[in-house]
C-alpha cells in the first residue's frame, strides 16, 4: 500500500491522477496518533526550530529522551533512549526540558475534539486514541472524511499534526497510523487487510517483543505472512497463549471493541538525578518542582485528588513509597508539597543518598465537585487562584516564567546548586 494512497484517502488532499479513493466501507475504527507530540508542542513556542533536530528530555547524564522531531529521528534518536546516546548520535540537536503541564493542556484539547465527534473514544496515551465513528457517519460523512476533519481540527486549534489510520479493527488501524507518519492518513480497506499485513516484519504484531521476535526469526519466521502460514497449533505449542493470539492477528482478526476509559486514577511526576543526592534541601526543592508540575497537570485536566504519595529510590535501587490521604481533595501545589515533605521526612531518609524522587496524587475526581468548608475564623488563602495565574503566565511566556523563589537558583547539569 503506497504513500500515494495515504494522500488519496484524505479528502482535503489533491487527488492522485488515475487512482480511485480507498474504499473505507466497513472501516469504522480510527487510530489517531499525534506526531512527535511533546516536540510538536514545544515548537509552538520555538517556531524558529521547525525543520531542525530537536529533542525533548532532561539533559543530565541520567536523562532520557521523551520525544524527538523527525529530523532528529533520522539520526537514530528515539523516545526512551538515554540522553547521552542521543547527544552522541545527533550532537547538533537542540535539547528542550519538558513542560508537562503544557502537554496535559494540549492533550485535553485534542481529546475534546475526538469526543465532539463520537463518545466512543479510547485514549491509550496522552497523544493517541482509538475512535469508533460508526455512529457519526450519517452526520459527518465517511470514516476517511471524519479522519480528515480530525486532522484539520487538530492542526487549526492546536498547531500540531497527527496521523490517522482507518480500518476495520483496532490492530490494523494502529498499524495504519504508524505506516503513514508523519502527518498522514491511511485507509486499509476491509478486503485488503491481508495484502497490507503480510509484507510487514513480524515485529509489527502486538505482543511481539524483542525476545519473541528473536525466537520467531530462529524458526525462519520474518514477516507477518510467514507467521500466517504456520499452523496455529505449532505457534501455540511454541509460545503458548501468545502464539494463538499472534495467529489471529496475522490474518487481521481482532475482536476487541473501542472501550471508553474511566477517568485517570492518578497523576504524577518523577525525576532521576544526574548523580545521587543526600542533601535534604536539594531533595525538598525537587519535591517542590514535582509538586508544581503535578498540580499544573491536575488543573489542566480538571482534576482534584485526595491521596498524595512520594516515591524515593535509594542509590542501591531500593524503592520506598509513602502515601497519605488528605481531609479534602486538592489541586494546589502548596498543599501537595507540604504533604510530600512530611512523607519524605517520615520515611527516615533525610541523609540517605537518593537517585530518584517522585510525587503522585491519587483518588481523583472532577474539580467541580470540591466542597471545601471554612472553619470558624478561617480565611481563604488564595493559593489556588495564585497558581492558576501562574498557569496562565506559563502558557503565555513559558514554564520558567513564574516559579517559587526557592526554585530560582543556579543549576548545574540539571541539578539545583
Amino acid at each position: 500500500m503506497s504513500r500515494k494512497q495515504v494522500l488519496r484517502s484524505d479528502p482535503g488532499q489533491v487527488p492522485v491522477p488515475g487512482q480511485a479513493p480507498a474504499d473505507d466501507t466497513g472501516c469504522p475504527i480510527l487510530h489517531v496518533d499525534m506526531d512527535a507530540f511533546y516536540a510538536g508542542v514545544e515548537l509552538l513556542d520555538r517556531p524558529e526550530l521547525r525543520g531542525t533536530p530537536v529533542i525533548v528530555g532532561a539533559a543530565g547524564a541520567r536523562g532520557v529522551v521523551l520525544s524527538a522531531t523527525y529530523e532528529a529521528r533520522r539520526f537514530g534518536v528515539h523516545s526512551a533512549m538515554p540522553m547521552t546516546r542521543a547527544r552522541r548520535l545527533c550532537p547538533q540537536a537542540v535539547v528542550i526540558p519538558p513542560s508537562h503541564g503544557k502537554y496535559a493542556e494540549v492533550s485535553k484539547g485534542v481529546m475534546e475534539i475526538f469526543r465532539a465527534i463520537t463518545p466512543e473514544v479510547e485514549p491509550i496515551a496522552s497523544d493517541e486514541a482509538f475512535l469508533d465513528v460508526r455512529g457519526a457517519v450519517r452526520r459527518l460523512g465517511s470514516p476517511a472524511r471524519i479522519a480528515a476533519l480530525i486532522r484539520a481540527e487538530v492542526a487549526e486549534r492546536h498547531g500540531i499534526t497527527c496521523s490517522v489510520g482507518v480500518a476495520s479493527t483496532k490492530f490494523v488501524a494502529k498499524l495504519a497510523s504508524r505506516h503513514c507518519k508523519p502527518d498522514g492518513l491511511l485507509v486499509v480497506p476491509a478486503d485488503r487487510v491481508v495484502e497490507f499485513l503480510h509484507p510487514l516484519p513480524v515485529a509489527a504484531l502486538w505482543g511481539v517483543g524483542e525476545r519473541t521476535e528473536q525466537a520467531l526469526v530462529r524458526l525462519g519466521i520474518k514477516t507477518v505472512g510467514d507467521l500466517a502460514h504456520v499452523p496455529a497449533s505449532t505457534l501455540q505449542r511454541e509460545f503458548g497463549a501468545v502464539g494463538a493470539h499472534l495467529a489471529e492477528l496475522a490474518w487481521g482478526r481482532d475482536e476487541r471493541r473501542v472501550t471508553p476509559h474511566a477517568p485517570d486514577k492518578s497523576i504524577g511526576a518523577e525525576e532521576t538525578f544526574p548523580y545521587d543526592v543526600d542533601d535534604p534541601d536539594a531533595i525538598r526543592r525537587e519535591l517542590l518542582r514535582l509538586s508544581e508540575r503535578v498540580a499544573a497537570r491536575l488543573r489542566a485536566g480538571g482534576h482534584i485528588g485526595r491521596t498524595v504519595s512520594v516515591k524515593l529510590r535509594r542509590a542501591d535501587f531500593t524503592t520506598i513509597t509513602r502515601a497519605r490521604t488528605l481531609r479534602e481533595a486538592t489541586d494546589v501545589a502548596k498543599e501537595i508539597y507540604a504533604t510530600a515533605c512530611e512523607l519524605y521526612h517520615a520515611a527516615g531518609l533525610d541523609r540517605v543518598r537518593l537517585r530518584l524522587v517522585g510525587v503522585r496524587v491519587e483518588n481523583l475526581r472532577p474539580a467541580g465537585t470540591a466542597t471545601h468548608q471554612l472553619g470558624l475564623g478561617e480565611r481563604e488563602t488564595g493559593w489556588r487562584e495564585a497558581e492558576m495565574a501562574m498557569d496562565r503566565a506559563a502558557r503565555r511566556f513559558g514554564p520558567e516564567a513564574v516559579r517559587p523563589a526557592s526554585l530560582v537558583r543556579p543549576r548545574f547539569d540539571g541539578m539545583d546548586l
